[in-house]
């Protein structure tokens, strides 16, 4: 009797997508991808903190209706190399520590509620929610914190500020936006468009150190090349004047020893015709 080859499940796919737009305005997409961007960057050095945002989280496996797509979110303990489409939580066992929704007009009954519930089922540590315009949370921006496994509010500080226990980023609305800095040193966590201005303002300003300097250097070399040339013209002026100098004394020894011969052969002369007079003179 033939054996009867095993029936193997079929293998689910995960949609990609679930053809929602990624944000509901320019802004809030905006304060999406800066906020993605940011922390991406500042745990670039760390590889098991995994930043991610806008990504389908699956997290009942074969169930591809069970599905949440949070807007910011990190995840502690995984690779962060790793290539994915999409987050499924039975293969990852990780759940995000850190949720941020970009609340808007559209999403803000299901952020505050189905969300809210879901992630504290999950058990995301940190449930942060920002309105960009301020039109429909009151603070319009707000944090939770999973306790006893449900969540509790944190207390804004004076500024309106966050700052997060499980990333040691603190968040702060400014205009639009929501600033991100590091908790324990103050730096200003950059996108990557401002890392861009940044990296362009610096190369601008070592270029312009770099032409003052080249130019300080011509002008040193030219000021070096017009001192050698005048130093040259004087040792040659002064090389000059000692051969004018030589040649004049040269000159006035011979016409001294012309004027001498000269003498001595008057004095030859006078001396010939006196012992010419003194001879006739004898008888």
């Amino acid at each position: 009797m033939a054996a009867i080859p095993l029936q193997r499940e079929p293998e689910i796919e995960y949609p990609e997508s679930d053809g929602k737009p990624m944000a509901e305005t320019p802004i809030h997409r905006k304060v999406m991808l800066h906020l993605i961007e940011a922390l991406e960057d500042h745990f670039a050095d760390e590889p098991d903190v995994y930043v991610s945002g806008n990504m389908l989280l699956y997290y009942e496996k074969g169930n591809r209706s069970a599905s949440i797509s949070p807007d910011v979110f990190v995840v502690r303990g995984i690779p962060k190399d790793e290539d994915r489409d999409v987050y499924l939580l039975w293969q990852e066992r990780k759940a995000p520590c850190f949720v941020l929704e970009v609340t808007s007009k559209s999403t803000r009954d299901e952020d505050k509620k189905s969300k809210k519930s879901l992630y504290a089922q999950l058990g995301v540590e940190e449930y942060f929610l920002f309105d960009p315009r301020g039109e429909y949370l009151k603070p319009r921006f707000q944090g939770l914190l999973l306790t006893g496994g449900e969540y509790q509010p944190l207390r804004l500080a004076p500024d309106g500020s966050l700052t997060s226990r499980t990333l040691g980023i603190t968040f702060q609305p400014q205009g639009n936006s929501l600033r991100v800095t590091d908790a324990k040193t103050g730096r200003l966590l950059l996108t990557f468009a401002e890392w861009k201005k940044k990296a362009e303002e610096e190369a601008a300003a070592r270029s312009a150190t770099e032409k003052r300097a080249a130019d300080a250097e011509e002008r040193a070399e030219a000021e070096s090349a017009a001192r050698r040339a005048a130093e040259e013209r004087a040792e040659a002026e002064s090389t000059a004047r000692r051969a004018a100098e030589e040649s004049s004394n040269q000159e006035l020894a011979a016409r001294k020893a012309t004027e001498e011969r000269a003498v001595e052969a008057e004095a030859r002369a006078r001396a010939l015709a006196e012992e010419l007079e003194r001879l006739r003179r004898q008888p």
